[in-house]
């Protein structure tokens, strides 16, 4: 069973991932990170409002998630670094697909903020009429594994057919927020029917702060699930070791 933490709110760095990485997890995920001049420029939006989100210059943003890769790295040699990332082209996200000892590039179709969503990335990557090629180009041209984060339940899309889409463009591994409207727990019967029709692992998360949550995931059929809220003090307050 795979364990990952998440990024969330924009905390997950090497000194954060370092500190929680003991708690029982596999995969460590720094980001997200905007990689190009249209996210970029989204990002600086959401910065000016008081979110608190990754905004670095072009010039320096690639070594600095080489920077973080070796500091996790450096300290935890047996756990996959991934990096989520989001750009409006598929260059980019090869370009960090091919850091040193980077494990696994995760493409973000998840993040939902307006800003992020108006220059087509995010959750609007799922309206794409060529996402499958743009997961195929990265996996074809990059050195690592290749991860798609979505979110379900968006409007107007069909979250099974996405996930289609991203088993046939190649991806190793197909990471769902499984948030569905007015449902304060995971949709666990979509990740079920995604489980049962796909042959890529499928990583579920959203309200994995239990035991009790973490095995209802797990009986949806998932390679694994991922942690963001649960651990976003610096701290977990149940073991996942033992799965």
């Amino acid at each position: 069973m795979i364990k990952v933490v998440a990024p969330m709110a924009g905390i997950t760095n090497s000194v954060f991932l370092n500190n929680v990485i003991p708690y029982g997890f596999d995969v460590a995920t720094l980001g997200g990170y905007s990689l190009d001049a249209p996210t970029i420029e989204a990002s600086k939006k959401i910065v000016a409002r008081g979110r608190k989100e990754f905004d670095f210059p072009l010039e320096e943003i690639f070594s600095h998630i080489e920077s973080e890769v070796a500091s996790i790295k450096k300290v935890h040699s047996d756990v996959k670094v991934s990096a989520n990332v989001r750009a409006t082209t598929p260059q980019p996200i090869i370009d960090v697909g091919n850091i040193k000892n980077l494990d696994i590039v995760e493409i973000n179709c998840h993040c939902r903020q307006n800003e992020i969503v108006d220059v087509g990335c995010g959750q609007e990557m799922l309206k794409r009429d060529d996402l499958g090629n743009y997961i195929s180009q990265v996996v074809d041209n990059v050195n690592c594994e290749v991860s798609v984060k979505i979110r379900a339940n968006v409007d107007g899309i069909n979250t099974l057919d996405i996930a289609h889409i991203i088993d046939d463009a190649g991806a190793d591994y197909l990471h769902v927020d499984a948030m569905k409207k007015g449902v304060f727990d995971a949709d666990y019967n979509l990740l079920r029917e995604i489980c049962n029709n796909v042959q890529i692992q499928v990583i579920g998360n959203n309200s994995v702060n239990s035991i009790l949550n973490a095995h209802k995931m797990i009986e949806t059929g998932v390679s694994g699930f991922s942690i963001a809220r649960g651990v976003i003090s610096g701290n977990l307050d149940f073991d996942i070791s033992d799965f």
